[in-house]
Protein backbone atom coordinates (compact mmCIF):
# COMPACT_ATOMS: atom_id res chain seq x y z
CA UNK A 1 0.00 0.00 0.00
CA UNK A 2 1.00 3.77 -1.11
CA UNK A 3 0.64 6.19 1.30
CA UNK A 4 1.45 9.83 1.17
CA UNK A 5 1.74 11.98 4.09
CA UNK A 6 1.29 15.33 2.55
CA UNK A 7 4.26 18.03 2.64
CA UNK A 8 6.75 15.01 2.93
CA UNK A 9 6.03 12.27 0.15
CA UNK A 10 5.26 8.49 -0.01
CA UNK A 11 5.63 5.61 1.54
CA UNK A 12 5.36 2.25 0.98
CA UNK A 13 3.63 0.68 3.90
CA UNK A 14 3.07 -3.20 4.33
CA UNK A 15 -0.57 -4.11 4.43
CA UNK A 16 0.02 -6.18 7.68
CA UNK A 17 0.29 -2.40 9.29
CA UNK A 18 -3.21 -1.83 8.03
CA UNK A 19 -5.70 -2.49 10.93
CA UNK A 20 -2.82 -0.45 13.07
CA UNK A 21 -2.83 2.32 11.30
CA UNK A 22 -6.66 1.98 11.39
CA UNK A 23 -6.77 2.38 15.00
CA UNK A 24 -4.91 5.54 14.78
CA UNK A 25 -7.12 7.10 12.11
CA UNK A 26 -10.19 6.37 13.98
CA UNK A 27 -8.52 8.10 16.54
CA UNK A 28 -7.72 11.21 14.43
CA UNK A 29 -10.99 10.88 13.38
CA UNK A 30 -12.82 11.40 16.72
CA UNK A 31 -10.36 13.95 17.80
CA UNK A 32 -11.47 16.53 14.41
CA UNK A 33 -15.11 16.01 15.89
CA UNK A 34 -13.92 16.68 19.61
CA UNK A 35 -13.51 19.68 21.24
CA UNK A 36 -10.05 18.64 22.62
CA UNK A 37 -6.87 20.75 21.06
CA UNK A 38 -4.06 18.38 22.54
CA UNK A 39 -6.32 15.05 21.64
CA UNK A 40 -6.35 16.43 18.18
CA UNK A 41 -2.37 17.72 17.67
CA UNK A 42 -1.04 14.22 19.62
CA UNK A 43 -3.58 12.07 16.71
CA UNK A 44 -2.47 13.85 13.77
CA UNK A 45 1.23 13.68 14.94
CA UNK A 46 0.83 9.91 15.60
CA UNK A 47 -0.89 8.64 12.41
CA UNK A 48 2.01 10.67 10.34
CA UNK A 49 4.76 9.41 12.60
CA UNK A 50 3.43 5.59 12.22
CA UNK A 51 2.95 5.91 8.69
CA UNK A 52 6.94 6.83 8.27
CA UNK A 53 7.89 4.31 10.85
CA UNK A 54 6.30 1.13 9.36
CA UNK A 55 7.02 2.73 5.59
CA UNK A 56 9.86 2.51 3.37
CA UNK A 57 10.42 6.11 1.66
CA UNK A 58 9.69 5.86 -1.77
CA UNK A 59 11.96 8.15 -4.08
CA UNK A 60 10.58 11.42 -5.31
CA UNK A 61 10.53 10.63 -9.00
CA UNK A 62 7.92 6.98 -8.03
CA UNK A 63 5.16 8.61 -9.65
CA UNK A 64 2.54 5.42 -8.35
CA UNK A 65 -0.44 6.80 -7.18
CA UNK A 66 -1.57 6.67 -3.78
CA UNK A 67 -4.01 4.53 -2.17
CA UNK A 68 -4.00 7.09 0.79
CA UNK A 69 -3.26 10.03 1.82
CA UNK A 70 -2.72 11.46 5.51
CA UNK A 71 -2.56 14.64 6.54
CA UNK A 72 1.11 16.83 7.96
CA UNK A 73 1.85 16.69 11.76
CA UNK A 74 1.16 20.62 11.37
CA UNK A 75 -2.56 20.69 9.68
CA UNK A 76 -5.40 22.20 11.50
CA UNK A 77 -8.56 20.72 12.03
CA UNK A 78 -10.10 22.10 8.90
CA UNK A 79 -7.44 20.89 7.09
CA UNK A 80 -8.03 17.54 8.35
CA UNK A 81 -11.59 17.95 7.85
CA UNK A 82 -11.36 18.04 4.23
CA UNK A 83 -9.22 14.59 3.70
CA UNK A 84 -11.39 12.69 5.73
CA UNK A 85 -13.92 10.43 4.11
CA UNK A 86 -16.72 8.02 5.70
CA UNK A 87 -14.44 5.69 6.55
CA UNK A 88 -11.22 7.79 7.81
CA UNK A 89 -8.22 8.30 5.54
CA UNK A 90 -6.49 4.94 5.80
CA UNK A 91 -8.83 2.55 3.29
CA UNK A 92 -10.00 -0.60 5.62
Amino acid sequence: MIIRVLHEGQFEVDTAAVDELNRLDDALQGAVDGEDDGAFSAAVRALAERVRSVGTPLPLDDLRPSDAVVPHPDATREEVRGLLHEDGVIPG
